[in-house]
């Protein structure tokens, strides 16, 4: 065998072993139940390897595939992703076209994936669904459809998002419910906005992982991500890994949450 290749096999040894011991330290303590995750750095990253944007973007894709085949491993129950914010939209046409057929085939896709019915994973589009073309959100709702009685994992798709539209829509879809006499303003609190914004009731995420090296959490999860425990990490998303994805769950652990006491 060549120098570089024992090296190189010796390495990858060495990483195997650091891996498994870390996931076993990781499921000794409680584990975060809620990841939201700003998948960042596909254009970085194929500029890297000299290969087209779209090239970026399909990687991206498929590392979200082993991203959540990790994370529902480890036993991870709710997971949040970032893949296009309303910002998005000011990008070039030919790359938007792009994503919003990714996006339409992925959930396509899941409707396919064995994973899905085997893990019983509920897949839920959130954001300004109106603003995206009609095969994507068509494509979503069967996935929505199919999924909708599952019940072991959740996973949130968000497209077309954008944390202050959230609350700002909440806002309006209250104001509704006063201006109509449904709602009296003194029964206004915080669970009721919780119960208008896109995702709902459901869990705030305990941890939120950014990768590509920018640390800003860039109008994502505002209001949901108030105390939730921010980790970045100079990794382009296509390039993380399931040892990234246990150093971000360990050092939520080694961190003492205090709500503000």
């Amino acid at each position: 065998m060549p120098r570089q290749g024992f090296f190189n096999s010796v390495l990858s040894g060495v990483r195997e072993r650091y891996e498994q011991s870390l996931l076993e330290d990781v499921k000794k303590d409680p584990l975060p139940k809620h990841i939201a995750v700003i998948m960042d750095g596909n254009r970085r990253f194929a500029k890297q390897l000299h290969e087209s944007i779209d090239k970026g973007h399909l990687l991206g894709k498929e590392r979200l595939e082993d991203f959540l085949d990790w994370a529902y491993d480890i036993g991870i129950k709710i997971v949040t992703v970032y893949a296009f914010s309303t910002e998005n939209f000011k990008r070039d046409s030919e790359e938007i076209e792009y994503l919003m057929n990714l996006y339409a085939n992925s959930f396509n896709d899941l409707i396919k994936d064995e994973r899905i019915n085997k893990n019983r994973i509920k897949v839920r589009l959130i954001g300004k669904t109106e603003l995206l073309p009609e095969s994507l959100r068509e494509a979503a709702r069967k996935a929505e459809e199919f999924t909708k009685n599952f019940e072991k994992y959740l996973l949130n798709v968000a497209i077309a998002y954008g944390g202050r539209e959230e609350i700002l829509d909440a806002i309006k879809k209250i104001s509704k419910e006063v201006k109509t006499g449904s709602l009296d303003p003194e029964d206004i609190n915080e669970k009721l906005i919780e119960k208008y914004l896109y995702t709902g009731e459901i869990e705030d995420p305990d941890l939120v992982i950014r990768t590509s090296g920018e640390e800003r959490i860039s109008n994502f999860l505002l209001w949901q991500s108030a105390y939730s425990e921010l980790y970045f990490t100079d990794v382009y998303w296509p390039d993380i890994t399931k040892l990234d994805l246990l150093k971000a769950i360990r050092d939520y652990q080694k961190r003492r949450r205090r709500y503000g006491k």
